[in-house]
């Protein structure tokens, strides 16, 4: 097929979807496609290393139908002035910028607010550290086996690309492998891991006493009582059942281009105003419906009770998060207004998604030291009711009976797992019952639901760990 062909097939493909859903939300296609690559690009990119050809096509290919677009794109990294430019034949065009310490913004017409970087205040750690310098082999024949499996590509598509496995048993790490090019050090996007980090964030404020999960959250475009978004509360927004008008996040597609949630994310420059503008679809507190103008808002609320600014906001996660847990390759990325993007914007090692998830493992504290409040855990994986896929406040969760926790437990996970995990192929899981903490960070598609090899991974990994206990006990 010539390219002039394909370039007639794409527009009429969005000119189509442009009749069936309306020509404003199909307008947006170009620009989303476009923002989602050069954000992803510039990130892999400048923070990670990774190398952007092999990166996009690792990307892409896991996303069901965006192929359909993204021949068409021409992409320019220019490593002078750290940045991404990506166009898609003449009717999208996106610039994502990179800066020290923040990693990288779309730029839209605006600009971007001029934010400094918070220095290293050089706090010690509190948890304790859960390897050496050197890379740690699985500890026995059995779990290398495990490992190797989730890194062992099938013979036909999709492919798991799998770039990183640390499994940590009681703190420590007794297993990782990672693949060419990615070490212990090296920082990975985990897209919609980082609500995860947003809801420990909005914990830590609850316990200091600066937000409240009940009541009405403070978003100031809601305070009128007669403005039904009034009742919307904190917890409503860590379960996704504020009801707010944005479509769905569920699925990373080319379809997915078309959600009001995108325009959101590609094309708006505060993307919080813009979710907080939006009228409901549904009273609040009644539906279940994923989507990330959820956490962008908590991000604005996490920005104005740290202080306000968004140097202050990344200073509070660095102090009363990262550095706790030694997180020392962790970036939370920002919109165009300065706010955290806690919808899908953070990077951190596989070791540093390892020691995110030993605090859940251990209640909330880290070195004796209080983190989350009491219960927060427990409250964090307990079952949203109608969430079908199995959510709880901020992480996904195989408690209740939902259709999503049942699946996994009966594909081998442990009814007490919960987890952050991302759209296409990133997860920390955390089961509490066997002392267990798995990252796997890759590139995989979200459907069918075994295409990651995850549930492989889990299953092996708990029967195996599982047996050597058993073997230790008997010694």
């Amino acid at each position: 097929m010539t390219r002039r062909r394909k370039i007639i097939l794409a527009t009429t493909a969005i000119a189509l979807a442009g009749l069936a859903l309306g020509a404003a939300r199909a307008r947006d296609v170009p620009k989303v496609a476009t923002g989602f690559i050069a954000d992803t690009l510039c990130s892999e990119t400048f923070v990670s290393g990774l190398d952007p050809v092999r990166n996009l096509a690792e990307t892409t290919d896991a996303m069901p139908g965006v192929g359909l677009l993204t021949w068409a794109m021409d992409f320019q990294v220019d490593r002078v002035r750290k940045d991404v430019t990506v166009t898609l034949f003449g009717i999208g065009r996106s610039h994502a910028v990179y800066r020290e310490g923040l990693g990288c913004t779309l730029e839209h017409g605006a600009g971007i607010a001029d934010v400094a970087s918070p220095p290293d205040d050089e706090q010690p750690a509190l948890l304790a550290e859960i390897a050496g310098p050197a890379i740690v082999p699985p500890q026995s024949p059995e779990l290398a086996a495990a490992v190797d499996r989730a890194f062992t590509e099938p013979a036909h598509p999709p492919y798991r690309r799998t770039r990183a496995i640390v499994v940590m048993k009681a703190g420590r790490i007794i297993a990782e492998r990672y693949a060419d090019g990615i070490g212990p050090e090296t920082p990975l996007l985990g897209f919609s891991m980082t609500k995860s980090v947003i809801s420990a964030l909005t914990g830590i404020l609850v316990r200091q006493g600066k937000l409240k999960l009940a009541g009405p959250a403070p978003v100031g475009a809601w305070q009128d009582p007669d403005d039904p978004r009034h009742a919307i509360t904190i917890d409503h927004l860590l379960r996704h059942t504020a009801g707010l008008a944005l479509g769905s996040s569920l699925q990373a597609s080319l379809g997915s281009a078309f959600e009001p949630v995108n325009r959101m994310k590609f094309v708006e420059r505060d993307m919080a105003a813009f979710a907080e503008s939006v009228p409901l679809a549904t009273v609040p507190g009644t539906a279940w419906n994923y989507h990330d103008g959820n956490t962008l808002i908590l991000s604005h609320l996490i920005r104005n009770a740290a202080g306000g600014s968004p140097a202050e906001a990344l200073r509070f996660a660095r102090r009363e998060l990262f550095a706790p847990l030694g997180m020392r390759h962790a970036t939370l990325q920002l919109d165009g207004a300065g706010t955290i993007e806690g919808s899908s914007e953070m990077l951190a090692s596989a070791r540093d998604w390892a020691r995110f998830g030993q605090l859940y493992l251990n209640d909330g504290i880290a070195g004796g030291k209080r983190i989350l409040p009491e219960g927060w855990a427990n409250y964090s994986a307990s079952p949203t009711p109608n969430a079908w896929v199995g959510i709880g406040a901020g992480f996904w969760t195989n408690r209740g009976d939902s259709f999503g926790a049942t699946y996994r437990v009966e594909h081998g996970w442990p009814r007490d797992a919960f987890f952050a995990k991302g759209t296409i192929g990133q997860y920390m899981i955390v089961i509490p019952s066997e002392r267990l903490v798995i990252v796997r960070m890759g590139r995989s598609p979200n459907w069918p639901a075994e295409a990651d090899g995850v549930f492989d991974l889990v299953r092996d990994v708990v029967a195996t760990t599982r047996e050597q206990g058993k073997l230790a006990g008997a010694n």
